[in-house]
């Protein structure tokens, strides 16, 4: 997409990364809102393309997903040329991306002191695995190691006594590159405002800590004496475990099985319980099991949960979201990650890109603009697919000078 096409929030910022694999799904967030991010790619390119699973008509849906909506261009940055045509890139932009092991733009004289003074007002973000500092910083790791590194995923064991990796949502390869997009653009509106860059890192592994929050602070609190830090009144301020693993046993906030599947009942407020029993005619379970005003899941009462569990599977799940809907009561639907795509919901709010726009069928930004149009997705790049047009476009380079790069091995060898 020309400059002069670009439309959305952030239409007006420029972006340049240097990325290799997911961490550069920090500038996909911006590019989704309308930026124009320039990946620059060494002759060989990112590997992401041929990385993970599955691999679509000869690209990994990772690079397909990553990459979309963005401009490459490669660039030889062992080469001074090279290196001059990427500071040309930093004068008129807004952000750097230093989307690997931190300090590897440095190396090649191109980290944020020595951009800085070419361009003051740059913002240059790094993300990594473990971060700039500490005793890992240096580690090689992949994305599964922040989960784990957080507590957020815990290894089974199989029948034959092998480890194993239970399946689980990553948490640190996602919620790192998001955090990163934050700082960004909180970087570049200070940077507009006063005329000063900054530099700033994000580590996955500290953004998956970051998100688990309330498990670990949980635990801390409960360091303190108990005259301090109790469970919830509905508890008689027994202390539970933290987060989910707290809710094991409850009844009030439970999954059941429906009819043909599964819903979650999410009934802790007191006011919702009464408008459940209501609903289903059967008012004297209310009055015999009142519970507690708020945060109540009734837990360890088997004799409510034995009638909740036969009451469930009278409906559909369909009739029970109806239900839910019609009688102010929090039921939720229980779907998979296959299953999601043909829940309405989903349907509606996020209608996949098209496979034809960007090479496999994709997840769009759920971010929403009342009146700010959103670009359309385009497909992520080939290796140096915009190399010539952002050289002669964005940078205002003419053919000699395009032809001069490429002899030098500047964008990469030659045939010669």
């Amino acid at each position: 997409m020309a400059d002069q096409e670009r439309i959305g929030p952030l239409s007006g910022v420029r972006i340049v990364e240097c990325s290799m694999l997911g961490p550069g799904a920090i500038s996909t967030h911006l590019a989704d809102l309308g930026a124009d991010v320039i990946k620059v790619e060494p002759p060989s390119g990112d590997y992401i393309r041929r990385m993970t699973w599955p691999i679509v008509e000869g690209t990994s849906l990772m690079h397909l997903h990553i990459s979309r909506g963005k401009r490459s261009i490669t660039l030889d940055l062992r080469t001074p040329e090279g290196a001059e045509v990427f500071r040309d890139l930093v004068r008129d932009a807004d952000a750097v991306v230093e989307a690997m092991r931190p300090g590897g733009l440095a190396r090649r004289g191109l980290g944020y002191e020595d951009l800085k003074e070419i361009n003051p007002r740059i913002v240059f973000c790094t993300i990594s695995g473990y971060g700039a500092t500490g005793p890992y910083a240096s580690m090689p790791s992949h994305g599964i190691a922040y989960d784990t590194w957080a507590g957020l995923v815990q290894p089974e064991v199989d029948e034959d006594g092998f480890c194993d990796m239970p399946e689980h949502p990553s948490v640190g390869i996602h919620a790192g590159p998001l955090f990163g997009a934050l700082g960004i653009l909180a970087g570049i509106t200070q940077a507009r405002a006063t005329g000063h860059g900054c530099q700033l890192e994000i580590a996955q592994s500290d953004a998956a800590a970051a998100m688990d929050w309330l498990r670990s602070e949980t635990y801390k609190a409960y360091e303190r004496p108990e005259s301090e830090v109790t469970g919830n009144p509905s508890d008689d301020h027994e202390r539970r475990e933290p987060g989910t693993a707290g809710m094991r046993g409850g009844v009030r906030y439970q999954f059941y099985e429906t009819a043909d599947g599964h819903v979650l009942f999410m009934a802790s407020e007191r006011a919702f319980w009464k408008n459940f029993c209501e609903g289903i005619g059967r008012p004297e379970l209310f009055e015999a099991h009142p519970g507690s005003e708020y945060a109540d899941h009734a837990r360890g009462n088997t004799e409510l949960r034995a009638v909740l569990r036969d009451v469930f599977k009278e409906r559909t799940s369909d009739e029970w979201l109806a239900f839910g809907d019609e009688h102010n009561t929090p039921i939720a639907p229980v779907n998979t990650p296959k299953t999601i795509a043909d829940d309405p919901q989903f349907q509606h709010r996020l209608p996949w890109i098209p496979a034809s726009a960007v090479g496999a069928e994709q997840v769009p930004t759920p971010l929403k603009f009342a009146d700010a149009p959103l670009p359309d997705p385009t497909m992520a790049p080939t290796v140096g697919e915009h190399t010539d047009a952002v050289l002669g476009g964005t940078l205002g380079y003419d053919a000699e000078r395009i032809a001069a790069l490429r002899a030098a091995g500047a964008l990469g060898p030659t045939d010669a």
